[in-house]
């Protein structure tokens, strides 16, 4: 297959992936960022990688963000936000830390693709990605990517998406964005 092929199959996935996203659930999540004052992040593998990027991003427009595993991690407290990224939502790390999150009073946000995982015993928010993962039910997206690359890019581009939204909704100058890039490098 040709890259022009492969690039192609991969942005008509991506966009009709996206275009089922539910714009309630988004903004549900928009909020629960805005309002927290930290936001967490957890995952395991390349969602992990995509969540770092999320994490980044929003840190940028001045929010509080953690990575869960950082050496600097601090404690979470209920004024806080747990963003968990899985596509089955039963990946074991993230439901341990969910579970915890929520016994310490914080909110757990969930980004997945099975809203009757068992994250769901966790999460008072939850967005929809609507994709296959490795328990999918058949009404997903299908996609001809390896395992879950699908997920994984839409992942990351909802964090971007839900990141202009907020720089909208909060009339932040991107030119002002700058002060929290890094500048060590």
């Amino acid at each position: 297959m040709k890259f022009s092929e492969a690039q192609s199959l991969v942005v008509s996935e991506v966009s009709a992936t996206l275009d089922a996203v539910s714009d309630d659930e988004v903004a549900a999540l928009s909020r629960s960022i805005a309002e927290a004052d930290r936001v967490f992040f957890v995952g395991v593998g390349r969602v992990l990688l995509a969540l770092e990027s999320v994490a980044k991003r929003l840190g940028h427009l001045g929010v509080d963000t953690v990575v869960v595993g950082q050496v600097t991690e601090p404690a979470i407290t209920p004024a806080d936000l747990l963003v968990v990224g899985s596509g089955s939502g039963e990946s074991a790390i993230p439901l341990a830390i969910a579970a915890k999150a929520k016994s310490i009073g914080a909110r757990v946000a969930h980004i997945g693709a099975n809203p009757s995982s068992s994250m769901a015993a966790h999460a008072d928010v939850f967005v929809r990605i609507p994709v296959q993962t490795k328990f999918s039910s058949g009404s997903e997206v299908s996609s001809v990517q390896p395992m879950t690359s699908l997920f994984e890019q839409c992942l990351l581009l909802l964090g971007d998406s839900v990141a202009l939204a907020l720089i909208d909704s909060q009339g932040i100058d991107l030119a002002s964005l700058w002060q929290h890039h890094a500048n060590l490098e």
